[in-house]
């Protein structure tokens, strides 16, 4: 007997939901390898004993962190995956070292043109999580020192998860072209320490 479209002797296929980590973590470091970005580390943490609400759950959580070799050393892709009882979820990041907070200019107008940029070049339809933080090393540093980093996160849709590779690889394609735009963008470019975002 024949194997249905959607099966190959139990593996992972183009077509197959994602349920598991491990295909999950496999398409997605392919999708942004294939981009251009190198893999810098990958940790995997597993966690069983639970207490109070979440007690006789278990997760497993995966960890990825990307950088490129030809481009900013301020900038880097992060992804965070997770499963449950309930499915896998997660999402990727564009991360950006910002110049100092003193040097940024107003919190709040810096919040709102990062906001536009996402909203520009990360596509409609799923959710765009943004934060901007900063980071003292002490308490009695100025806070015009302060470390800033903004990170453009897009979740990955519920969609996506559902529909496998077929759906994971042109989403994959068209959210690490936004954060290509996003680098290459004036308005980075103002807040970073070179001028020159990211030409691939």
């Amino acid at each position: 007997m024949g194997c249905a479209p959607r099966c190959d002797e139990g593996r992972q296929t183009v077509s197959a939901a994602f349920l598991t980590l491990e295909p999950l973590i496999d398409a997605l470091r392919e999708g942004i390898e294939a981009s251009g970005w190198d893999l810098s580390g990958l940790q995997k943490t597993t966690s069983h004993q639970f207490e109070g609400r979440w007690e006789g759950e278990s997760t497993r959580s995966a960890y990825l962190f990307f950088h490129r070799a030809d481009g900013p050393d301020f900038a880097s892709v992060d992804a965070y995956l997770d499963e449950t009882g309930r499915g896998v979820s997660g999402n990727v990041a564009l991360v950006v070292d910002l110049r100092p907070l003193g040097s940024i200019g107003d919190s709040g107008q810096v919040l709102s043109a990062l906001s536009r940029l996402s909203a520009r070049e990360l596509t409609r339809g799923q959710r765009r999580p943004l934060s901007l933080r900063f980071r003292l090393d002490d308490a009695e540093d100025a806070a015009a020192d302060a470390d800033t980093e903004v990170r453009f996160k897009v979740r990955l849709p519920r969609a996506m998860i559902q529909g496998g590779r077929s759906e994971m690889d042109p989403w994959l394609e068209r959210v690490v072209s936004g954060f290509a735009e996003i680098l290459r963008s004036p308005e980075l470019a103002l807040l970073t320490d070179v001028e020159d975002g990211l030409a691939g």
